[in-house]
């Protein structure tokens, strides 16, 4: 589990503080009610935020990837999937694919390829 860095987290109500500020998270049990379910502690801050979301839920925001890099990392998974997937075609399914059907295999193969380089580097 890592907290991200400078990545904002809404608490509800419009507030939000950096995930990276965030101490501790602790549930309200008394007087818990509409926008009064979690206080969140921050680093250099005496007194906690009250956030109207649940902790469960403040938590889950707190440690998760940013969109980005979790849809960058999806598309890399489909496309090594595929590479899998192509390394098993043979030669005479290609050939045919490419004759009949007017998709090259090969040229497919090499361009994932030069994708996933890149986006490695």
């Amino acid at each position: 589990m890592k907290i991200q860095s400078s990545v904002l987290v809404h608490l509800g109500f419009g507030k939000y503080v950096r995930s990276d500020q965030v101490k501790a998270i602790v549930p309200i049990e008394e007087d818990r009610g509409p926008g009064r379910r979690t206080f969140v502690h921050l680093v250099e801050e005496s007194d906690p935020i009250i956030a109207s979301r649940a902790e469960d839920t403040i938590v889950r925001d707190l440690v998760q990837e940013p969109r980005e890099v979790t849809q960058a990392r999806q598309q890399q998974e489909i496309l090594q999937d595929l590479l899998v997937d192509l390394a098993n075609v043979n030669a005479t399914v290609r050939r045919i694919s490419r004759d009949e059907g007017g998709l090259d295999l090969d040229l497919l193969e090499r361009r994932v390829r030069q994708v996933l380089e890149t986006e490695s580097k």
